[in-house]
């Protein structure tokens, strides 16, 4: 697996899929390591596929700083990695958590993003993260599932704060709840640094005004995807964040949950691949 030093010294892998034009991927859960991202629904027979493994994850190193898993400190590590594979600038796609990594890295260094697609992204860093009422909403369009009576009142309960995430409600995060949804889900505890997921977003990691800001002068395209199923975040909070943009295009993906890439690949690709060859809005 390659890898790059960080500047504190610590060894960060990344995983190289597919061919053509290198596309950064920036992984969510938050800190969760890259491989649940699998070929992004055979995008990588489009693009090829940096996947970064984010410190403490996957193949990368466990920091001698547990701060730096911070949202804001691990910027510093997209833009080493951006220099040590030798692009100018970069297309850049990130997912869920990552997200608002992707967003602060685009306020930081605009002049370093090519196009940035954020597939069912979560806006902490615009200081608009999803509610509880969008989630209960989108779990409600799923009372017609067989397993909606049993999960829906400890999905209701885990949102009023009280009692722990229950896997019980793992369905209500997919678009189709089968055999490859369950197998993706269960790789999720194994795949996430649970300390460092408490500290990917702790106090002082946003500043969402000055974000907002610089991301309204952002001359990159952008593309925002959300699940039609989703409820972190929900299709209107996923237009509210394209909003934050001058130069962005928002879609919706029929059918899909958080991983929208396992509920319609071809879709998924599609549109994507659309965005990325700058015919996205004649797209479907």
């Amino acid at each position: 697996m390659p890898t790059f030093r960080a500047c504190d010294g610590t060894e960060i892998t990344y995983h190289l899929r597919g061919v053509g034009e290198p596309l950064v991927v920036l992984p969510g859960g938050p800190m969760r390591a890259s491989g649940y991202l699998g070929d992004l629904g055979g995008l990588s027979a489009h693009r090829q596929l940096v996947l970064l493994d984010l410190r403490g994850t996957g193949g990368s190193a466990v920091p001698a700083d547990p701060a730096t898993y911070r949202c804001d400190h691990l910027v510093d590590d997209v833009e080493i990695l951006r220099d040590h594979i030798g692009l100018d600038h970069m297309d850049v796609l990130a997912h869920s958590a990552g997200g608002s990594l992707a967003m602060l890295y685009a306020a930081r260094y605009p002049q370093r993003v090519a196009r940035l697609a954020l597939v069912t992204a979560t806006p902490w860093a615009l200081g608009t993260p999803p509610t509880a009422e969008d989630r209960l909403a989108a779990a409600r369009l799923r009372e017609g599932e067989p397993w909606f009576e049993q999960a829906f009142p400890a999905f209701e309960t885990w949102l009023a704060g009280a009692g722990d995430f229950d896997p019980v409600f793992a369905p209500f995060f997919y678009g189709r709840w089968d055999d490859a949804a369950k197998d993706h889900d269960a790789r999720g505890d194994d795949e996430t640094n649970e300390e460092a997921a408490g500290i990917y977003g702790s106090d002082g990691a946003y500043d969402p005004p000055t974000t907002r800001s610089e991301l309204s002068r952002l001359a990159a395209p952008v593309l925002v995807l959300a699940g039609q199923l989703d409820g972190a975040p929900a299709p209107e909070l996923a237009r509210r964040t394209a909003d934050v943009f001058t130069n962005a295009e928002f879609a919706v993906q029929p059918g899909a949950g958080h991983f929208p890439w396992l509920d319609d690949a071809e879709w998924f690709v599609r549109r994507v691949r659309a965005f990325l060859d700058g015919s996205g809005r004649r797209a479907g």
